[in-house]
C-alpha cells in the first residue's frame, strides 16, 4: 500500500469508471469500460481488471472504494434496491473482496456524491450536506463531517421514495412507481419524470434537457413545466430541510445543468420549511459526472489501509 493514493470504482448501469486520486484530490488515473449489463460474473470480472488495469499505472496497490446503484443490506450482506437489477440479492461485496484478495469499502452511488462534494468540492467547508441526484432516477446521500451516513437500514438520504409532499389535487394519487407505489417524489422530479409531464400537459414528446432550452428562450408551455417541476422540488428539498437541515445541498445528476433551479428554488422553498429564515444553498457540483468515482475513493479517509 501507498499512503494517500486510494481507487475508487463508480458502477452504473452502462459504464463502470475507475480512478486513483492522491490525498489532495488530485487523479493520477482514469479509465472507462462498458458495463457487462445482466452478467453478474461478468461484471466482477469487469470491476478486478479495471482495478488492475489501474493499479498497474499507478504502479502500487492502493485502497478501494465502489459506488453501486443500490445498497448492501445490513440484515443479509446482500445487494437491495438497485435498478441494475442483476445485482439484487447478490453477495457483491464479498465476491469482490474474495477475487481481489482484500478488503474493500461500498457505497450506494448517491452517497458517493454527497462525500465527494462534501470533501473537495462545491460543500467542502460544511459539516452537514445532502447530496441530490437528478437523473434518471432521484436518489440522495448525506455526508456528516466527510463520512456518509448509511442508517441502520441502510437507506439513509432515499427521499426519492418519499410521497410528493404537499400535493395538489392533480397531483394524487400520482405517477405509478417502479417501487409499486405511486406518487413518489422520484415519479415527479426525475428527468423522465419531467418529460411525461410536459407530454401530458401539451402532448410535446421533448426531454428534459429540450424544455430548459426551450423555457430560457421564452416558450410559455415549457416555462409552465419548468415551473411545476421547481415548485415541486421545493417542496421535495423542503422536507429534507425540515428533518436534518443540512449546511448545504448539492445537485447531481442531468438535471442539476438546469440553471434557474439554482435561484429559483431557494425562492419557492421557504414557504415550506418551518423557520422564520431559510439561509440554506442550493449548489451546482464541482465535480460533476466524476464526483460518483471520486466519493467512492473518499470511502476510504487519509491514512487508512485495509
Amino acid at each position: 500500500m501507498t499512503e494517500g493514493l486510494r481507487i475508487g470504482i463508480d458502477l452504473g448501469g452502462t459504464k463502470i469508471e475507475g480512478a486513483a486520486i492522491d490525498a489532495s484530490g488530485s487523479l493520477r488515473a482514469r479509465r472507462r469500460v462498458a458495463t457487462p449489463a445482466n452478467q453478474y460474473r461478468a461484471t466482477i470480472e469487469t470491476i478486478i481488471a479495471l482495478i488492475g488495469a489501474i493499479e498497474q499505472e499507478i504502479g502500487v496497490t492502493a485502497p478501494v472504494g465502489i459506488g453501486i446503484p443500490g445498497a448492501v443490506s445490513p440484515a443479509t450482506g446482500l445487494i437491495k434496491n438497485a435498478n441494475s437489477t442483476w445485482l439484487i440479492g447478490r453477495p457483491l461485496q464479498r465476491d469482490i473482496e474474495t477475487a481481489l484478495g482484500r478488503p474493500t469499502r461500498l457505497a450506494n452511488d448517491a452517497n458517493c456524491f454527497a462525500l465527494s462534494e462534501a470533501t473537495d468540492g462545491a460543500a467542502a467547508a460544511m459539516a452537514t450536506v445532502f447530496g441530490v441526484i437528478l437523473g434518471t432516477g432521484v436518489g440522495g446521500g448525506i455526508a456528516v463531517r466527510r463520512r456518509v451516513l448509511i442508517g441502520a437500514n441502510a437507506i439513509a438520504g432515499e427521499w426519492g421514495h418519499n410521497p410528493l409532499p404537499s400535493p395538489a389535487p392533480d397531483e394524487t394519487p400520482g405517477p405509478p412507481c417502479y417501487c409499486g407505489r405511486s406518487g413518489c417524489i422520484e415519479t415527479f422530479l426525475s428527468g423522465p419524470a419531467l418529460a411525461a409531464d410536459h407530454r401530458r400537459r401539451t402532448g410535446q414528446p421533448l426531454g428534459a434537457s429540450e424544455i430548459a432550452q426551450a423555457a430560457r428562450s421564452g416558450d410559455a408551455e415549457c416555462r409552465a413545466t419548468l415551473d411545476r417541476y421547481i415548485d415541486r422540488l421545493a417542496r421535495g428539498l423542503a422536507s429534507v430541510i425540515n428533518l436534518i437541515d443540512p449546511d448545504a445541498i448539492v445537485l447531481g445528476g442531468g438535471l442539476s445543468g438546469i440553471t434557474a433551479l439554482y435561484e429559483a428554488v431557494p425562492r419557492r422553498w421557504a414557504r415550506y420549511i418551518f423557520s422564520d429564515r431559510v439561509t440554506t444553498p442550493l449548489l451546482p457540483p464541482v465535480h460533476g459526472d466524476s464526483s460518483g468515482v471520486r466519493g467512492a475513493a473518499w470511502l476510504w479517509q487519509p491514512g487508512e489501509v485495509p
